[in-house]
């Protein structure tokens, strides 16, 4: 495959490949989500506004923003809002991504801080013009948090570094976030199709080394469903995760951002959500979310907490 062109204008909707459909789904009752309008909704808006921030809860068109932000929390979205690939289940624009801002990491902290989080989300855009693929930029947002909020726990959720050289990953590694979380966002049979800038070993393998770099370190990754994937397919996904030894798995329905992107191949069932679930606790993952609104940031904090009481349940029975 030939190298995006990065000279070319950020598009939000550009047009993406997917497989033709005329028939529109229309979301089921267990999909639905309120607007948001709370208070505390608004006093979250006001502070990434202040700090002149972006999120992925906007960006990507999150459906759980009102519920999230009314409770005061928001995944922070570093290094600009234009993305260098042109994944088909995005809503991020893709094109030629401005300069990093130096003083990013500073206002994420900033906000963190005002907030009161007692844990945070940062993630971010694919930055493949970056020669580290903004592995120092990760880094420098970590340590920033720790200094202006040094109880919040910190997650990451990072791109898959497919141009750099190892040391990109160890640099993240070495700023101590306390979760390392990668997506491998579906089953490899639909990497051409949903993500076609990323390899779906590469990416499995970064978790793996997030591991190696670090044994303490918890490991998360996420699927969506509703793509057309088959259910042998997404338990093999799982199995490929435990061999990566992730202790997280996240699994959402898939919602189609515009009708220009991959369209939604069905809805899947909670029932089926409730046997993935009990699917993966029984592969050995020590954290499992499985709903159709599950996203990687969703109850992060919460999710946490239980992780980290998995563990040491699990070391007590060992």
């Amino acid at each position: 495959m030939s190298p995006r062109d990065l000279s070319a204008p950020a598009q939000r909707h550009p047009e993406k490949a997917h497989r033709p459909d005329t028939e529109v789904l229309r979301k089921p009752d267990w999909i639905r989500v309120k607007a948001p309008t709370s208070k505390g909704y608004r006093q979250t808006r006001e502070i990434i506004k202040e700090n002149k921030l972006l999120t992925v809860c906007e960006e990507a068109g999150c459906p759980n923003v009102g519920e999230c932000w009314s409770a005061g929390h928001a995944t922070m979205m570093i290094m600009g809002e234009i993305c260098t690939r042109g994944c088909t289940f995005c809503n991020v624009a893709t094109g030629r991504p401005d300069a990093l801002d130096a003083f990013e990491p500073g206002r994420v902290a900033h906000a963190v801080e005002k907030l009161g989080l007692n844990h945070v989300v940062v993630t971010s855009v694919d930055r493949d013009d970056l020669d580290d693929g903004g592995a120092e930029h990760f880094a420098q947002t970590i340590r920033a948090i720790r200094h202006r909020a040094p109880d919040t726990t910190i997650e990451i959720l990072t791109p898959d570094f497919l141009k750099c050289p190892p040391s990109a990953l160890e640099t993240v590694v070495a700023a101590r976030p306390d979760v390392f979380n990668h997506n491998l966002e579906t089953v490899p049979g639909l990497y051409q199709e949903v993500r076609p800038g990323a390899r779906y070993f590469h990416s499995l393998r970064l978790l793996q080394r997030v591991k190696e770099l670090d044994p303490a370190m918890f490991t998360k990754s996420g699927i969506m469903v509703g793509l057309g994937e088959e259910r042998p397919q997404v338990l093999q996904v799982m199995d490929d995760m435990r061999s990566a030894d992730v202790d997280f798995l996240t699994i959402g329905q898939y919602l189609q951002p515009t009708p220009k992107h991959h369209r939604i191949d069905r809805f899947v069932t909670p029932d089926e959500f409730a046997a993935y679930e009990r699917a993966a606790y029984g592969k050995g993952f020590l954290m499992v979310s499985a709903t159709p609104l599950t996203r990687s940031s969703y109850h992060a904090g919460e999710d946490f907490a239980r992780l980290r009481e998995a563990r040491l349940a699990r070391l007590g029975a060992g």
